[in-house]
């Protein structure tokens, strides 16, 4: 399915998002949350009535994941942090593991949890001009009822599009730098937690750098490419299967929602420059004709 003849992307909402990221489908609210980083702001938007809440934290805020318990994980700069939304639009930070970036002026990007519960997260330099390798992947896990952070790899420019396949046994990566522009699927142990075999899956995407991505009940990633405005789907061989366009130039990240699994949530950034009526920085959601996974809670 061409671009161009795909269903057209319908705006949710527009906060006018710096850098919308991190989509995740809360089913038992029925509803959509995710941030926007340099903002530090935690967004939700209930499908029932299309309420929109916003709740502000004290720093930079990458990613988040739902924790077991019904609260929130989030990845920040200068660690992972407990999550409570507060009825004064303020966000609660308890501290769960501090992290020990290579360099200064670090933080957290993008994150997920895999099948088992584990939460994955990458590191990178906040200005992300330099092509400085000082990136890192990072597994958050609870170990003696404690939380740990390890670092797994490293090397890396602006490490993005974490998700792990049906099964749980693939995990996907890619490096969204300008420099590297590639997807990366690893071997995945769903049991110790640890990736191998690393071997390149997209060498270049045909539209933009790729960005967030998803995965479908059929295992297809679905990544974003920025620049380009297009959210790209690949079998898990490989295949280009089809590309969908929204109308902004910078989508960052997608997620399955809706009561169904079957709506394509899309985030995106608002480029410094943009226009009063531009519609960078909206919430689109896409109907692709194929269902998504529930995304897995991190086992605290």
């Amino acid at each position: 399915m061409s671009a161009a003849s795909a269903p057209s992307a319908e705006l949710v909402l527009h906060p006018r998002n710096l850098t919308g990221e991190s989509p995740v489908w809360h089913p038992g609210e029925q509803a959509l949350y995710w941030v926007d980083i340099p903002a530090g702001t935690l967004h939700r938007w209930r499908a029932g009535d299309g309420q929109h809440t916003s709740w502000r934290a004290g720093q930079r805020l990458a990613c988040i994941a739902r924790r077991a318990d019904g609260g929130w994980l989030g990845a920040m700069e200068d660690g992972v942090y407990r999550l409570s939304p507060q009825a004064d639009q303020r966000l609660g930070m308890t501290p769960l593991a501090g992290v020990a970036h290579a360099r200064p002026g670090m933080r957290f990007n993008d994150g997920r949890c895999d099948r088992q519960g584990r939460f994955w997260v990458g590191s990178m330099l906040d200005d992300g001009g330099p092509a400085a390798p000082v990136g890192a992947l990072y597994r958050l896990s609870v170990q003696d009822g404690a939380p740990r952070l390890d670092c797994i790899d490293q090397g890396m420019l602006t490490p993005n599009g974490l998700a792990f396949s049906p099964d749980g046994r693939t995990l996907y990566l890619s490096d969204s730098h300008p420099d590297r522009q590639r997807v990366w699927a690893f071997d995945y142990d769903p049991d110790d937690g640890v990736p191998g075999g690393r071997r390149v899956f997209i060498e270049k995407l045909p539209g933009g750098r790729p960005d967030g991505a998803a995965i479908d009940a059929e295992g297809c990633y679905w990544i974003c490419g920025n620049d380009a405005g297009l959210v790209h789907r690949y079998t898990p061989d490989g295949r280009l299967d089809r590309s969908l366009s929204v109308p902004v130039a910078k989508p960052s990240m997608c997620a399955f929602g809706g009561r169904d699994l079957d709506t394509l949530f899309v985030t995106s950034i608002r480029p410094a420059g943009a226009g009063p009526l531009a519609l960078d920085g909206a919430l689109f959601a896409l109907r692709p004709g194929v269902r998504g996974i529930e995304e897995p809670v991190f086992a605290n």
